[in-house]
């Protein structure tokens, strides 16, 4: 019998066992993972590199090492030699970096299958939505126009300059008064040391870029009216990056990719785990997220070049020869990020163990202010990098945006606020009171974890749809137009499943009647795609013929179970959350995020995954988080305002919640043991009251 050995691809989340001596790219394709090649596999193409990543990987229970591919063979090392130059662009070393065309399997590795190496991109689903800012950035321009110095007042330039600034920046007397006006205006180190040279080659007419009226960092010949800045998501999945005109709070461009922390560990905790046991995890995962940003920024600057967008000069100033020129990264003069606390401090370089270890404590709350050049991020060096508020251990500064962007801390009612990850943050509460808490909901609502799961790309299901009376399913798959049944002949267009289509296929399997509220699969149903398979019972979405991994696709009894844990341990969250603040359901229910945005409520509320709401009162809101950060660049007050907000956010830790466990069971049906769930009861009729109910709400 052929030998078998485990390989996980990130990041794409897809594993199995696969044969001994199997390609990687082969063994990718059979696991639905697409990686480009138009050299018949010969090693002359180089489109198919993947990277093997080395290592104890607790979470998945395999050691990982470059030992476990066939050696580098002569046609393959050859193609890396020739190329010694992108090698050390991308800091990458032969035997890490390999051909998935050459290299055969021999033991358990984990592939980290780069970006220009995928055939089917990742689609990331946080774009912005349309809002109404007031623009108040922190960064603000002046022209300043001097007199040249001279022996009589041989003034020193960045006093003369600072004096300029008085006048264009109308400042008001020093907390000094016995000081000149100007006198607490800083400037920037690295702006000083091209300051002489800039002044000269400028004939002494500047704009003058200021941070918070009190730092010059930027002085720039002649006069130029647009600054940009950069907002930014870092979620644990994807990160999502939006470059914008300071003055007109115009998004140029926006781009987003795959965290490439996903190789490390796919939640929160297994990130925080393998910073611990490995001697330089922190250092990697830092120097993989500022890798992403610095690549995020280079393109945004890129395409916003390429759509048009222009620096504005005056067309009738002398001061500058061009009126127009073209982006560039040192026209960056501000970032503000978010991110959950773990990604925080992983970004911040701030090691993240005390956060998984009880009590669970972060290494600082309030705001962060950072020069760029001390993270190493590639915009103007003396440009400010602005981290909002964390609120709790695993409450971040995403949940600081998110509440930024909602605001329920100025309605009357109350509102439930969920963005759902592979970590779920929930904020409840209204103008007089806000209380929040987290909990990990793991990959699985994102396809990780389930047989035939898959992150949004080409080839995945995003809707599944039963009939009730012949138990037939129909699907929508990302890339082709309608459900499969629109099509005559519906081939090779199916490669997995992904979490929008997860959601609805279990609902679907509970309101049909497939599975019963306890997940279990029914055994006695007339229909072919109710089966024993491999590992125990299954319903079959598509058929091999239909799919193009050439097996079939099926929700198994593993797969199931893997979603009532999630959304258990969701809607205890938010059932603990009320119960905190003496309400019976929220007036409101907004569900943020990627994800959440691409759900169908009515499906997440049949299965339990939010609680009992008025339908039309649950909103999706999109990447709420990504908003709330462009709020926060450009509009500095807003940073005052959140951090204010935070402050009187209560925190509340599941796990010191007596009832948790008891709770959690209960919730572990669809869509509860023991809650009605009115507004969803008429698509569940013959539901019946669970008899175990009792047993955990005695306790």
């Amino acid at each position: 019998m052929t030998k078998k050995h485990n390989i996980i691809l990130q990041p794409s989340g897809r594993r199995g066992q696969i044969d001994e001596g199997t390609s990687v790219r082969t063994a990718a394709r059979e696991l639905g993972v697409e990686i480009e090649s138009i050299c018949a596999e010969n090693a002359t193409c180089g489109k198919c590199m993947v990277l093997v990543e080395q290592g104890r990987f607790e979470k998945y229970n395999i050691e990982s090492k470059r030992e476990n591919l066939s050696p580098v063979g002569t046609e393959e090392r050859a193609y890396l030699e020739r190329r010694p130059k992108l090698l050390k662009e991308k800091g990458w070393e032969i035997g890490q970096v390999r051909l998935s065309c050459q290299a055969k399997i021999y033991g358990d590795v984990l592939i980290n299958v780069p970006e220009e190496s995928r055939g089917n991109k990742q689609i990331v689903r946080k774009s912005a939505r349309e809002r109404e800012i007031e623009i108040k950035p922190a960064v603000r321009k002046y022209l300043v126009s001097m007199s040249p110095p001279t022996l009589e007042r041989p003034i020193a330039d960045w006093e003369r300059l600072a004096k300029g600034l008085e006048t264009s920046m109308a400042l008001v007397r020093g907390t000094d008064e016995k000081l000149p006006r100007w006198y607490e205006l800083e400037i920037d180190y690295a702006c000083l040391r091209s300051l002489s040279k800039t002044l000269r080659e400028a004939k002494w007419n500047v704009t003058v870029s200021v941070w918070n009226d009190r730092e010059v960092i930027a002085v720039q010949p002649g006069y130029h009216e647009d600054s940009y800045g950069a907002a930014v998501d870092i979620g644990s999945t994807t990160v999502a990056l939006y470059l914008c005109n300071l003055r007109t709070g115009e998004i140029v461009a926006a781009e987003s990719e795959m965290n490439p922390q996903i190789v490390y560990g796919e939640d929160v905790m297994s990130r925080i785990q393998y910073a611990i046991d490995q001697p330089d995890g922190l250092e990697k995962l830092h120097q993989a997220i500022i890798g992403t940003l610095n690549k995020l920024l280079k393109q945004a600057v890129k395409s916003a070049n390429e759509s048009g967008v222009q620096k504005l000069a005056s067309e009738t100033t002398a001061y500058h020869p061009a009126a127009h020129s073209r982006l560039t990264p040192n026209d960056i003069l501000e970032m503000v990020l978010v991110g959950n606390s773990t990604m925080h401090h992983i970004l911040l370089n701030l090691h993240p163990k005390d956060l998984g270890l009880a009590p669970f404590v972060p290494a600082i709350h309030k705001s962060v202010d950072i020069k760029a050049r001390e993270l190493g991020l590639h915009i103007n060096p003396a440009g400010n990098i602005h981290v909002l508020p964390t609120i709790a251990s695993f409450v971040g500064a995403d949940t600081s945006a998110v509440i930024l962007a909602e605001e329920p801390h100025k309605q009357d009612e109350n509102w439930l606020l969920i963005d759902i990850g592979t970590n779920a943050e929930l904020v409840l509460g209204n103008r007089k009171r806000l209380v929040c808490t987290s909990t990990p909901t793991g990959p699985a609502l994102e396809g990780a974890h389930v047989e035939y799961g898959m992150r949004a790309a080409p080839g995945a299901m995003e809707r599944v749809h039963i009939d009730e009376r012949t138990l037939e399913p129909k699907y929508k798959v990302i890339g082709v137009e309608g459900w499969n049944t629109d099509h005559a002949e519906f081939k090779g267009h199916v490669k997995g499943i992904c979490g929008s289509a997860i959601i609805d296929a279990v609902a679907e399997l509970f309101r049909t009647g497939i599975v019963d509220s306890r997940g279990k699969f029914r055994k006695d149903l007339n229909t072919k795609r109710v089966r024993e398979g491999e590992s125990g019972w299954e319903y079959v979405i598509a058929w091999k013929e239909e799919t193009s991994i050439g097996r079939d696709i099926p929700i198994t009894q593993q797969d199931v179970r893997q979603i009532q844990l999630a959304k258990a341990a969701l809607f205890t969250a938010a059932r603990t959350l009320l119960k905190r603040s003496n309400l019976e359901s929220p007036d409101k229910i907004i569900l943020a995020g990627g994800f959440g945005s691409y759900i169908d409520k009515e499906k997440a509320m049949l299965i339990g995954l939010i609680p009992d709401c008025e339908l039309d009162k649950v909103y999706a809101v999109g990447n709420a988080a990504g908003d709330g950060a462009r709020i926060a660049l450009l509009n500095v007050e807003k940073r005052n305002e959140i951090d204010s907000v935070t402050r009187k956010v209560e925190r509340f830790e599941l796990p010191t919640d007596p009832e948790f466990q008891n709770q959690f069971m209960l919730a572990t049906s669809f869509p509860h043991m023991s809650e009605p769930f009115p507004h969803i009861a008429h698509l569940i009729p013959h539901r019946k009251a669970d008899p175990l109910a009792k047993n955990f709400m005695s306790k």
